[in-house]
């Protein structure tokens, strides 16, 4: 099966999908029935390359969803994105202009993503290091747990994964969760994951007209986690740091953070406070961590974002045995 992929420099036409101020291709048209007929699901995410996250999260996603229910916003031309994931629809954007890249990237993904709404019931976006993990003791698959949701945005319990010690290397696209097992919760990737009804994603969480943010209901459902990648492969995040930090140096506002101007102080600072953590019992840290997390999250009316507390104490634990068989 082989990807489609859409070159940047298309003259708008029929052809082309009208999504705010972007045009689109028409991809969104060429959707077929997700594994549930009556519930149509797809993913989204960005990337430029960060190949071994894309193939962990390629597929993770493509054996839930199916690859051609999968969009993949590639950053620059990249041929090795077709590779490692077949059947998927890659759009490919110009990397010429890094400024205010979170800010314009942001709007652009959530343009994209309502184009997605008006075709599938819910559009999943995370990015390529993120997995979304059900517990299956509480849902059947994606399409149950989107069945039984009632709002229009739902926000997932995040877990930092990482890598010991004493872990081996990660051998190429061996599947993650089979080879890592210690996380920490965190309030931080406590993110809104999927939406619907023209919902926006913002700064981890969800973006709103200002009138909506105090009562905008804030949806953690139990059972749905958030898998953040970045510390699970010592050697990905080696070679990821220089063009965390290339985009982080553009002058101006709306770039990321301290965590991509500097990668290297980052890492070092999870690390030491990873390992200097104590380990506590799935059954006993991931309760105590949802009641934190799930409650009074942050409203800022200002910007517009409805998301998470991110100073949430930080607990260390070992994933159940059913998130390896995902």
């Amino acid at each position: 099966m082989r990807a489609t992929v859409f070159r940047h420099g298309k003259r708008p036409g029929k052809d082309l999908f009208l999504a705010g101020n972007f045009q689109f291709p028409a991809l969104v048209r060429q959707a077929r029935p997700c594994l549930n007929e009556r519930m149509k699901i797809c993913a989204i995410t960005m990337v430029y390359r960060d190949h071994w996250a894309l193939g962990q999260w390629y597929r993770h996603f493509a054996r839930q969803l199916g690859a051609e229910h999968l969009y993949v916003v590639a950053h620059g031309a990249d041929p090795e994105i077709a590779r490692i994931c077949p059947g998927a629809s890659i759009l490919t954007i110009p990397r010429a202009d890094l400024s205010r890249f979170d800010t314009r990237r942001g709007d652009m993904l959530n343009a994209f993503q309502n184009g997605l709404n008006q075709i599938y019931d819910w559009v999943i976006r995370t990015d390529a290091d993120e997995l979304i993990c059900l517990d299956p003791a509480r849902f059947d698959s994606f399409a149950d747990f989107f069945a039984r949701q009632r709002r229009s945005a739902v926000f997932a319990l995040g877990l930092n994964l990482g890598e010991r010690a004493e872990d081996a290397t990660l051998q190429g696209d061996e599947p993650v969760l089979n080879h890592r097992q210690s996380a920490v919760f965190t309030g931080n990737y406590s993110k809104a994951w999927a939406v619907r009804n023209r919902i926006g994603l913002k700064s981890h969480g969800v973006q709103l007209r200002p009138a909506r943010v105090e009562g905008f209901p804030f949806v953690m459902p139990r059972g749905a986690y958030l898998v953040h990648l970045k510390y699970a492969n010592s050697a990905a995040l080696a070679r990821s740091a220089d063009h965390r930090r290339e985009v982080a140096e553009q002058p101006g506002l709306g770039n990321p953070g301290q965590a991509w101007l500097n990668p290297g102080t980052d890492s070092r600072r999870f690390f030491k406070q990873f390992e200097a953590l104590p380990e506590l019992p799935w059954e006993e840290a991931e309760p105590r961590a949802y009641a934190d997390i799930s409650t009074e999250p942050v409203r800022e009316p200002g910007p517009g974002v409805v998301r998470a507390r991110r100073d949430t104490p930080r607990l260390r634990t070992r994933l159940p045995d059913w998130f390896s068989a995902l």
